[in-house]
């Protein structure tokens, strides 16, 4: 054979032997079309399975001037806590926090939600548990899980590896668009507990486990459980409570804001017109264990554990001072603790407690927010 001569395989080559396994996408489809399908609301026409998912949109035509609101995201890193676990129904759960509750904070009704899951080898069983957790949370904030797709990459991800990405879309009426405009000194910021991490940050925390050598399985007295079953808590699902901040009548929502990488002050100062500060009471709730046993365990300073974890607080309000109470009530009605964080003034430039006030993040050249006091940890 001449060195040019290409070598011949020992047999045929199928996209099975490739990796792919065709048969094993279809079982994966059987085991979770239920699921999806118990999200469709009448306006979902069409079944599971179709090219493309089609939602009957024509209430928009009492809108006046209906605007689109769009989101994609993933769940980062806390796949790789499901993939060592071999849980993976909670992730959905996430996948939809973190989609879903960004358009919610332009006061955008979701519509329809679109998934996307690579992996390096489709187990059917693995697949569905995935979905079904999406579909599940879909349903709670009453969205249509309307499409996806399960990709197999042999090769590029190893065989129990996989990521997941989903994207959202709704609409609001253009003159109800909520954020930075609408915000005025002597407003309120409203505070929303969190469930946990959620669903960022997890590089930080997962390398602070692995140096301590915790494992998932270790059982954490301050926890109440292991240590693996708190990092897969669920994100929590803000979008039913804050439809019924800004259904009620009695409250006038200026701006929410979904805490997710960079903490609190970077995600709040988004939503502020520049000018204006909020201060926030860094004193006014008690930061859940999780947090705490990250920073003692690692040794990892409060100013990077501010900047990188929601610290027990995943979304906010921001109200006129005269509503407060009933947008706490409202937030407290759905199970969710919310509080006073703070309020909105105009900007002095004064300091916060540990230097200057959070400015200009994520590309946004908004208001500032100012932290002081300290945090409780018990």
């Amino acid at each position: 054979m001449s060195e040019t001569s290409p070598a011949r395989p020992d047999a045929p080559i199928t996209y099975a032997a490739a990796g792919v396994d065709t048969e094993a996408g279809d079982r994966a489809v059987e085991l979770m079309k239920e699921a999806v399908r118990a999200t469709h609301t009448g306006a979902v026409v069409g079944g599971v399975g179709g090219f493309a998912g089609l939602v009957d949109v024509s209430a928009l035509k009492d809108y006046r001037r209906p605007l689109l609101a769009t989101s994609t995201d993933g769940v980062g890193t806390k796949v790789a806590v499901a993939q060592a676990m071999d849980v993976h129904h909670t992730i959905g759960h996430d996948l939809v926090g973190m989609v879903v509750d960004d358009i919610v904070v332009v006061g955008a009704r979701p519509l329809l939600m679109t998934d996307y899951i690579a992996t390096g080898k489709v187990v059917p069983e693995r697949v569905a548990d995935i979905v079904r957790g999406i579909a599940e949370a879909c349903a709670l904030v009453g969205t249509p899980l309307l499409g996806g797709e399960t990709a197999e990459h042999p090769g590029l991800l190893g065989e129990h590896e996989y990521d997941v990405a989903g994207a959202a879309t709704g609409v609001v009426e253009a003159d109800a668009v909520l954020g930075a405009e609408r915000v005025r000194a002597g407003d309120v910021v409203v505070a929303m507990a969190a469930s946990g991490l959620h669903s960022n940050g997890y590089s930080l925390v997962r390398r602070v486990l692995d140096v301590a050598g915790w494992a998932y399985d270790r059982q954490v007295p301050e926890l109440g459980r292991t240590l693996g079953e708190e990092l897969l808590e669920p994100t929590r699902l803000y979008t039913p409570a804050c439809l019924d901040l800004v259904d009620d009548p009695a409250i006038d929502v200026h701006a929410f804001s979904h805490v997710t990488g960079g903490g609190l002050a970077a995600n709040l100062a988004r939503v502020l017109p520049r000018g204006l500060v909020a201060d926030v009471d860094r004193s006014s709730w008690v930061v859940p264990p999780i947090f705490e046993l990250v920073r003692r365990l690692g040794q990892v300073p409060w100013q990077d554990l501010q900047n990188t974890l929601n610290l027990g607080i995943g979304m906010v309000a921001v109200v006129p001072a005269a509503d407060v109470d009933a947008a706490v009530a409202a937030v407290t009605a759905r199970g969710i603790d919310a509080w006073v964080l703070g309020g909105v003034s105009e900007d002095d430039g004064t300091p916060g407690t540990d230097g200057d006030a959070v400015r200009g993040t994520k590309g946004v050249d908004g208001g500032a927010v100012r932290l002081g006091g300290h945090y409780r940890t018990s």
